[in-house]
This record gives C-alpha cells, structure tokens and sequence, in this order.
C-alpha cells in the first residue's frame, strides 16, 4: 500500500506542484484547501484515483479530522503567505499561520501521523548582524514581520512537543520562491522582475544592495519530498534551510542576470539604505544530511518567465489573480 499524504494548502502555488510531484511518486495524495485563490491549478487532478480533496480550512476542527483520517505524513503549507497579505489581514494571519497549524499538529499526532513537515522561511533571519557571514539553522531568528513572526512561533511550538509524540515535525525555512506554478505569481521578486522586464515596461528598483537567497518552486516542492522520503531519524524535530548557498542574490544582481536575457532592459535605481530584511543563507546543512540538489537557479527561472510570456500562454499577467494581494 502507498502512504497517504495529506497536502493543506495543496492547490497553492508551492502546493500544486508539489501534489503532482507526490501523485507521480505513487503517493496517494488528499488536498485539503479552502480554494482562496480558485481550484483551477488542480482542477485536472479530479481525474487521477489517488488523488482526493477535501474543502476546507485548517482552523477548523472537523475539516482537519475529516482530512487526516487515514495519513502518513502531513505536508503543511496552508498560510497567509507574505508580508503584504498578512498585514492587509493581521488577525486571519494569526489564526490561520499560528493557531491553525498548532491545532493541525495536535490532531496530526492524536490520529497517529508519523510525519509533519511545516513550511516555514528564511525571513524568519530578518536582517544580518555580520554581513561578512552566511546564515545557518543555529543563527538567530529576528523577524520584522507579522508572517515571519506566525512562523516563528510555529517552529518553536512544533520543535518544543515531546519526542515520544507518535507524529514528528521537520521544519523547512523556505528561500524567497521564483518559478513557474499551476498557480502561476507575478507578485514574487524574480517573477515580477522579468515579467516587467519581458513586457518593455520600466522598472523601478528600490534597495539593489539587499540580500536574500532565491529557490525555484519546483525544488521548494521537491525539498518536501525528501523530508517525506527521509529516514526518521535524520529529519525528525530538525530543521533545514531550503536552497543553495550559490543562490543568495542581491536584487542588482537579479537585474544583471535579467539584462543578460533582455539586453534592451529598462531600469531605474532608486537608492533606499534600509530594508529590515537582508540576509544571506548557507544551505550546506541539507546539501549535507539530505543530499538535497537544486534542479533550477534563478537565470532559469528568469528565461522560463520570458519564454511564457513571449509566447502567450498567460494572456494577461496583469491580472490581479496572479498576486496574492
């Protein structure tokens, strides 16, 4: 028998791929989303047997027991995501991020799931205290935001629960995503770049100087199913980095690696001398225990947002749809 694999937040932009990643694995795989932003990125998958949805809302306890009947492990990616959504609605952010995922890991381990793997962020690092100094697991976090803040305190609920628990989480702290989704975003730093860029318009750049590291949704997704496919033991109440150390871009240099496929570029730097966030990551540690590889870096991101635009599979990437707020 495959394991079942439950996916909250699984029509999500992250969440979409990885579904399929998992379905195409042999995994039995159950969504459970309240379809915030539609269900069309897994509209197709009705038609897969071993793919299974339920409506629903991670705060909401007979949802949650309805969807956990029956799993192996729990992919947690159901959120307020960014800073812009979780200030424009601060008190769902708490209740979603915090208090929801809380009560998904209580029921997660009274039903007797063996794995729960929460989605949480390197912004979490907030900004360096020695820019000379790459930022590992053991760092300390400072968050300057309200979502860094709901994952902070995730991590420490999920890390602070008993070992004996039946159900063992891993806490992956996500690079800042690019890449192409079923639920495809524009409101994301590579994607907005080079789809500015790609449609002749002029780009306004504040702060090129900062630092944050970068990963492809695909490997975001991926990095998910190594945790999932990892030895107990090696992930259990862990926490891993997620990206590659040779990813950590300053926006210039997002910039210069757009010019390098749209020569013609048009580009307005503005100086600002203070972002909250700044930060650059060592990802050896997951590069290390898990033997995690990138597939993609941003200059392929950056050419895959060119291509599709180019060709018209995305008719209007103006539509408000493809951003979160």
């Amino acid at each position: 028998m495959s394991k079942t694999i439950l996916v909250t937040g699984g029509a999500g932009y992250i969440g979409s791929v990885l579904t399929r990643q998992l379905l195409e694995k042999g995994y039995t795989v159950r969504v459970l989303d309240s379809l915030m932003y539609g269900g069309e990125p897994i509209i197709d998958l009705m038609n897969y047997p071993n793919f299974q949805f339920i409506k629903g809302d991670v705060r909401n306890e007979v949802d949650v027991r309805e969807a956990m009947k029956g799993v192996d492990c729990v992919a947690h990616l159901a959120a307020i995501v960014g800073d812009p959504a979780c200030a424009k609605n601060p008190e769902l952010a708490k209740s979603t991020n915090l208090e929801g995922s809380k009560m998904l890991y209580k029921i997660a381990n009274e039903m007797g799931t063996q794995k729960f793997v929460f989605a949480s962020t390197c912004s979490n690092y907030g900004k360096m205290e020695d820019p000379n100094e790459l930022i590992n697991e053991e760092s300390k976090l400072a968050p300057v935001s309200l979502y860094a803040e709901t994952k902070v305190a995730t991590e420490q609920f999920l890390l602070s629960q008993s070992k004996t628990n039946n159900c063992k989480p891993t806490c992956l702290r996500f690079s800042t995503v690019y890449g192409l989704s079923l639920r495809p975003r524009f409101d994301l730093t590579v994607n907005e770049f080079a789809k500015e860029l790609a449609l002749g318009r002029e780009l306004t750049i504040f702060g090129e100087q900062f630092w944050r590291p970068y990963c492809h949704v695909f490997d975001l997704a991926r990095s998910v199913v190594s945790v999932i496919e990892a030895p107990e033991e090696t992930v259990a109440f862990d926490v891993f980095n997620v990206g590659d150390t040779s990813e950590n871009y300053q926006k210039k240099m997002i910039i210069d690696e757009v010019i390098k496929v749209i020569p013609d570029a048009k580009i307005n730097y503005v100086q600002k001398n203070e972002d909250p966030r700044d930060y650059r990551v060592s990802f050896d540690k997951i590069k290390n225990k898990l033997g995690f590889k990138l597939m993609f870096t941003v200059p392929d991101g950056i050419r895959q947002i060119k291509k599709v635009l180019d060709d018209g599979f995305i008719l209007n990437p103006d539509d408000s749809k493809y951003k979160n707020v």
